[in-house]
């Protein structure tokens, strides 16, 4: 296994960040993960890192913070805080965070502490994020099991077989197996989405529509300019780096005002630390009319309203059904891997490389072309066995996209 860890660290380093000589590397990480940290660390000086900065999180302080700090305290976010993200941002600095998180660590906590310290964060990081959507910077999440998290997906093991089957779930998710070939298998899985990027952005599609027998009806339609991505993106600096590892999914953004129907959650979803399950959203224009859950209805409709961006959408992403992800039969209760298993949608901010030329662009060019804005940005999974999406293209002609959960490009 230690090769495998050591196998696993190198990639996030080298592929995930890509982590250039003489660059600096941001690693946020929880402290019962620093030995994991530290191979990250040691990979990145090994490439030639010019410093490695840890920036901590504890999950036990956390929790006892929105249970027992004061009030006052969930309405603002301390300057060093937004200093030290958006300097290290604003010099192109990679950013590398260590998922593996409690997912109902904050269950139980005032909902109007969490709405606020989101409100209060989103504010006060917003140029840190537009310089993170933008891919001013390059950034990667990546993440490893905590027994907190294996014990939510393998609930009736004991913890040290939930950490290993949680592990062994992991490594597989992120093509990692103690030969050294991640690398190699990587590349050859980039090239596969790219032939399915170039067909997408062949066809220029004015609209998708979905639709499944949990009762999504759902139109959607695309800016005219817009861009389909996946796998690696390219900085402002041309870097080419992985956001997400694992990644499946090929994405782009819908017009902002330009979607109707109803669309069925297919996954439940980890939110602000708690669960939310068995949900779907009404639209109309483009906006979320309703929210309904049958858990966590509240949770879902405060992120829904953080500002007035929440309530539309940001991106819309494709992910075959029988993905490598998915074909583990598993539920990770962490979006990092789940919106890997199916298609999904986010609510929020939208990706400015979504659209041609975006990264140059201002946020209020952005706006024109159609492009969402929010200090929020939450992947949710709709994706089923039986889902279609039908393609119209901008001459009129209707193409499938998805038959039967899958590609049928």
């Amino acid at each position: 296994m230690q090769k495998k860890f050591e196998e696993y660290a190198k990639l996030l380093v080298e592929v995930g960040v890509n982590i250039q000589k003489g660059q600096n590397l941001i690693i946020s990480c929880l402290v019962d993960n620093a030995w994991f940290a530290r191979l990250c660390a040691k990979a990145a000086y090994d490439a030639g890192c010019r410093e490695v900065i840890m920036n901590w999180g504890d999950e036990f302080l956390a929790k006892q913070k929105y249970f027992r700090a004061s009030d006052d305290v969930f309405d603002s976010i301390p300057e060093w805080r937004v200093r030290f993200n958006t300097d290290y941002a604003r010099e192109g600095a990679a950013f590398l965070h260590i998922a593996g998180d409690d997912p109902e660590l904050l269950k139980g906590v005032d909902q109007d502490r969490l709405i606020r310290s989101s409100r209060a964060s989103g504010e006060a990081l917003k140029e840190y994020r537009q310089l993170q959507m933008s891919n001013a910077c390059p950034w990667s999440v990546g993440a490893i099991p905590t027994p907190a998290w294996a014990k939510k997906v393998f609930p009736d093991c004991p913890e040290e077989e939930a950490m290993e089957k949680l592990w062994n779930a992991v490594l597989t998710a992120v093509r990692v197996d103690g030969s050294g070939n991640a690398v190699r298998r990587w590349k050859e899985h980039l090239d596969t989405l790219q032939v399915r990027i170039d067909k997408l952005n062949e066809l220029r599609l004015e609209s998708l529509h979905y639709a499944n027998s949990l009762g999504t009806d759902l139109t959607i339609r695309l800016p005219e300019d817009h861009v389909w991505g996946g796998g690696d993106s390219v900085s402002k600096a041309g870097i080419h780096f992985i956001a997400n590892m694992p990644t499946e999914e090929i994405f782009t953004a819908p017009l902002r005002d330009g979607i109707d129907g109803v669309v069925y959650a297919a996954m439940p979803l980890v939110l602000a630390g708690d669960i939310v399950d068995k949900f779907h959203f009404v639209i109309k224009e483009g906006k979320i009319v309703e929210v309904h859950a049958e858990v966590g209805e509240e949770k879902l409709k405060a992120e829904t309203a953080l500002d007035e961006g929440a309530s539309y959408f940001g991106e819309v992403a494709l992910v075959p059904y029988d993905s490598p992800i998915r074909s583990q039969e598993l539920l990770f209760y962490e979006t990092l891997f789940d919106e890997n298993a199916a298609c999904h949608l986010a609510f929020g901010e939208a990706y400015a490389e979504c659209i041609k030329g975006g990264g140059n662009m201002t946020k209020e060019e952005l706006k024109a072309h159609g492009l969402n804005d929010s200090i929020t940005h939450v992947d949710f999974m709709v994706g089923t066995a039986d889902l279609s999406i039908t393609g119209k293209t901008r001459d009129g002609r209707e193409v499938p996209i998805f038959v039967d959960g899958n590609f049928a490009l």
